[in-house]
């Protein structure tokens, strides 16, 4: 060994098993993850790591799986604030007699930011390393999440009414450009478009949307066919499915990311095929609200990349991706009567590279590749709960809680540490929950 093949390098985190994502279906083990900056520049064998790298730092995690950070691609991160206001409701009630009367009386710039640290934190802490919201004052959201250090796809809510935002489309398109000139390009947020849903958006709010997408080149995302009773209405209405309208106004797209769709039939799936637009499947959401049940099997054996996102806490209860995979993988299993139907590493891929394809991503994030951004975590399998270990790819789908994250980097910088927020004041943010959670109590009581 001559001193011209050493390289030196920042971090080398050592684990007892490495599922890199891509290559796929693939479990390595004792091998090495080199970190330089906010980059990775080699997964190896830990003996090649010894022969060939020096780093400044060197962690070791002898019963632990290095993967790449969770992405939830639909969120309404500052609706943890109104975590179990209003349960066991089918979806339209929860939404006119619940939620927006509750958003109407609190929803303010101080509410989106300590919402929006709380849900960071339950993020963080269970393996979430990039997210996608949409809720009012999306300008408040990028600003907390870039303060954290956490990436973030921002979509800016779009609407035919006022809100306590905005005035009506107009506000919002003006304030939703302002929001994509002053983030896009930025390494953590991800301005976007969030057209709330075919039946609070009229065509032209859509068409307006669909030009400032073409404009700028950001992402859209919308709520489509989320429960059958949508798509009857829009049948009922104009003789069109949803997804059928939004494909003649030019909504769908390689650009845009259709959330939910529980409701999918043949023409349904050509669209989607043939515009090239993403799926997010909210699997805990959806029968938590008994609004259906998205076919993940079809579309993904059809060619349409499919991604996850966990929605608000306000209707799944929380936002663990981990517990979020494993009701994805039981759900699909059962709709399609196929034990086959989602593995546990296709579960993983959803939440990680599929997931970073339908943010235009993927060649950044997703997996652990030499050139990648350093967004790794890592996952303690010690727990005498979770013996013996065959197959840690079943036991991060199957097995576990995210509370098993015991280390979390974005661009290399640490995030959790032995379990801990290394870049949120918890007990600070504890004192503000627990002043609004006052407050929404006293309301609720009348």
């Amino acid at each position: 060994m001559t001193a011209e093949t050493i390289i030196a390098a920042d971090t080398r985190i050592n684990a007892r098993w490495v599922i890199p994502i891509e290559p796929a279906d693939q479990v390595w083990h004792h091998h090495a993850v080199i970190v330089q900056g906010s980059h990775i520049v080699a997964v190896l064998p830990q003996a090649e790591a010894d022969t060939h790298y020096r780093t400044r730092e060197t962690l070791n995690l002898p019963h632990h799986v290095l993967m790449p950070g969770l992405i939830n691609l639909h969120g309404h991160a500052a609706m943890s604030l109104f975590r179990g206001v209003a349960d066991d409701i089918p979806l339209m009630t929860w939404l006119n007699d619940h939620i927006w009367p509750l958003e109407g009386e609190f929803v303010c710039e101080q509410f989106v930011a300590d919402g929006t640290q709380l849900a960071m934190a339950e993020m963080l802490r269970t393996g979430t390393t990039t997210f996608s919201d949409m809720y009012f004052f999306p300008e408040i959201a990028a600003q907390c999440s870039a303060d954290v250090g956490m990436r973030a796809q921002i979509c800016f809510p779009l609407l035919d009414f006022p809100t306590c935002w905005g005035s009506g489309p107009e506000e919002y398109l003006r304030k939703g450009e302002q929001l994509i000139n002053a983030w896009q390009g930025d390494e953590f947020i991800m301005p976007a478009i969030g057209p709330h849903a075919p039946y609070t958006a009229n065509d032209d709010t859509l068409a307006r949307a669909v030009a400032l997408q073409t404009k700028t080149g950001v992402k859209l995302q919308i709520h489509l066919h989320e429960t059958a009773l949508e798509v009857q209405n829009a049948e009922q209405h104009s003789g069109q499915r949803p997804v059928s309208r939004m494909a003649q106004l030019g909504v769908l797209g390689p650009n845009t990311q259709c959330v939910h769709m529980t409701q999918v039939d043949d023409s349904d799936l050509e669209h989607l095929l043939h515009s090239g637009a993403h799926v997010v499947h909210c699997p805990e959401s959806n029968m938590k609200l008994a609004s259906g049940q998205c076919p993940v099997q079809r579309l993904s054996k059809a060619g349409v990349n499919v991604a996850i996102g966990t929605d608000g806490a306000a209707s799944n209860n929380d936002l663990d991706l981990f517990s979020e995979l494993r009701s994805a993988a039981m759900m699909a299993k059962h709709l399609a009567g196929d034990p086959a139907a989602l593995s546990a590493h296709q579960a993983l891929r959803m939440a990680t590279l599929q997931g970073a394809k339908a943010l235009g991503r993927e060649q950044d994030l997703g997996s652990l590749e030499a050139g990648k951004c350093a967004d790794i975590i890592a996952v303690d399998l010690s727990d005498p709960f979770l013996q013996p270990v065959y197959n840690p790819a079943s036991h991060l789908v199957y097995s576990l809680h995210g509370r098993a994250v015991s280390h979390s980097w974005i661009n290399g910088v640490p995030q959790i540490q032995n379990g801990e927020l290394t870049r949120i004041d918890v007990p600070d943010l504890m004192l503000r929950v627990a002043d609004w959670a006052e407050r929404i109590g006293r309301y609720q009581a009348g």
